[in-house]
């Protein structure tokens, strides 16, 4: 397999909240790096395509933008 990314990510799971528009839909981070991160949804379909990842439980709070979408997941890349 390819591997596209700049940086190691390392596997998590950790609940975490996609902030857009005054609103948040939970998701799950299934991994994570200084670059971006992948995250599990309920549906890929309609997570706007830049929002603000946050994670609670790690205070962490980034500005992303999605790479790519496949089932009931999600790749970002943080900005």
């Amino acid at each position: 397999m390819n591997e596209h990314r700049t940086a190691q990510r390392r596997r998590i799971f950790k609940a975490g909240t996609i902030e857009s528009g005054g609103g948040g839909i939970d998701c799950t981070v299934r991994n994570l790096s200084e670059t971006g991160a992948q995250l599990e949804v309920v549906s890929p379909f309609y997570i706007p395509d830049r929002f603000t990842l946050f994670i609670l439980s790690d205070e962490f709070k980034r500005r992303c933008y999605v790479v790519w979408r496949k089932e009931k997941r999600i790749g970002v890349a943080f900005e």
